[in-house]
């Protein structure tokens, strides 16, 4: 019994009815628009002059319900009022069946834009329903006891009167009318959050458009996260290696000494800018432009390698310039990848990258050596083991090859070849 009654006691279920009362109340301004052209056609009998005005009227109402605006005003009032768990509509929805590749048209079906005209139309309609019938109900539940009102006291609608009578048959009734009002808001309340969901809710169009949102976002993030491990790892490995060179030569060359360490400090600040660009990015706040590095930014690159003491002999053919995008970014971050493990794991000995553009394909090569004595320990550098996975996933979503192995009896490949057409 307390189960059945208690959704008559929520203030939710008077909130949800005053909202569809509000939405009656706002459509009143139409009614003047909506009665001209019954004026106008004066010939026309009070019956068909009176269907020509909710004719016109719901027109009014539908037009208003097809502005964007309007669907994201009711959804926000929903949520606040009805308390459905409605997500924001998606501004270019795709159709329905149409890849998410950017060149899927950005409409919706006919069926999906009369979605918001026809929630619009039934709130205007159980709004006004339901506010007559309630205060119908609240007005007979007033009158009906003889002691309030007096035992004259009466209501007349339409030609059919009500009474008050004395006794404990008018209280009962009186008590009947208001709790049939309060069941009469909570129907209305119920049918409008039934009726958000199936409306206000997101199409079958803007449910694709949402997932492929959220694949996107999802893939963005991916990609923070490897681009935040390349940057951040090759900063620390270069950096520990050049306070290594740093500590060695501060008595014997000083100006080596305060080279190591201008390097450590050009490193260091870059990393900086990628680690803020990438935490903004992961807090969703406002960020600069994107610290992309490219194949343009080698040199500076093997500077950085060769302060660290390592010896770097890079062998580049082909247009550079023409690798852009996506492609020279990854390439980019690949090469560090491979130059980081070369210096973590590699021994003394050149190494050797080979980049090749050509018109079909960017091909990569990071060669080093794997025995020997090294200045520094590679013990000082522990590892999380997913530098070749990270790799090897980065390829893969550039439909490219990859091969990393031993080259020889004391050498360590790192070869890559890239398609030379990948999404930007």
């Amino acid at each position: 019994m307390l189960r059945g009654i208690r959704p008559l006691l929520r203030g939710s279920t008077y909130w949800g009815a005053l909202f569809a009362y509000g939405g009656a109340l706002a459509s009143l301004p139409l009614l003047p628009f909506a009665a001209l052209p019954a004026m106008a056609w004066s010939s026309a009998s009070a019956g068909v002059q009176f269907a020509l005005v909710l004719l016109v009227w719901s027109v009014l109402i539908g037009v208003i319900g097809l502005a964007r605006t309007t669907r994201r005003v009711l959804i926000a009032c929903a949520r606040r009022m009805l308390g459905v768990p409605l997500p924001d509509p998606v501004s270019q929805p795709l159709r329905a069946g149409s890849p998410d590749d950017g060149t899927a048209p950005s409409t919706v079906s006919g069926a999906d834009r009369l979605r918001t005209p026809l929630w619009l139309l039934s709130h205007v309609v159980l709004g006004w329903l339901g506010a007559q019938l309630s205060v119908l109900l609240f007005v007979m539940g007033l009158l009906l006891p003889g002691g309030w009102a007096g035992a004259e006291a009466g209501l007349s609608v339409n030609g059919w009167s009500l009474h008050a009578e004395s006794g404990w048959q008018s209280w009962t009734a009186a008590l009947c009318c208001l709790l049939l009002a309060a069941v009469l808001c909570l129907a209305v309340t119920h049918t409008l959050r039934w009726l958000a969901l199936r409306l206000l809710g997101p199409s079958s169009a803007e449910r694709l458009a949402l997932a492929a949102e959220r694949e996107r976002g999802l893939a963005e993030r991916n990609r923070l996260a490897h681009e935040l491990h390349d940057s951040i790892g090759h900063t620390l490995t270069a950096a520990t290696i050049q306070a290594a060179v740093a500590g060695e030569m501060l008595c014997a060359d000083p100006a080596a000494a305060r080279a190591a360490l201008r390097s450590i400090e050009e490193s260091t600040r870059s990393a900086l800018e990628d680690l803020d660009y990438v935490l903004g990015m992961l807090r969703e706040e406002k960020t600069g432009a994107t610290p992309a590095r490219s194949l343009a930014d080698l040199p500076e690159l093997f500077d950085r390698l060769r302060h660290a003491g390592a010896v770097v002999e890079p062998e580049l053919s082909g247009d550079h310039a023409q690798v852009r995008g996506t492609l020279s970014r990854a390439a980019y971050r690949i090469l560090q990848e491979g130059l980081t493990n070369a210096l973590r794991h590699g021994a003394d000995g050149p190494i050797r990258v080979t980049v090749t553009a050509a018109p079909e394909s960017l091909e990569l090569d990071v060669v080093n050596r794997t025995a020997g004595e090294r200045a520094v320990s590679p013990h000082a550098f522990p590892t999380s083991g997913h530098g070749l996975s990270g790799l090897m996933e980065r390829v893969r979503l550039l439909h490219g090859e990859m091969e990393a192995g031993p080259d020889g009896p004391d050498h360590w490949r790192l070869a890559v070849r890239l398609p030379a057409r990948v999404p930007a």
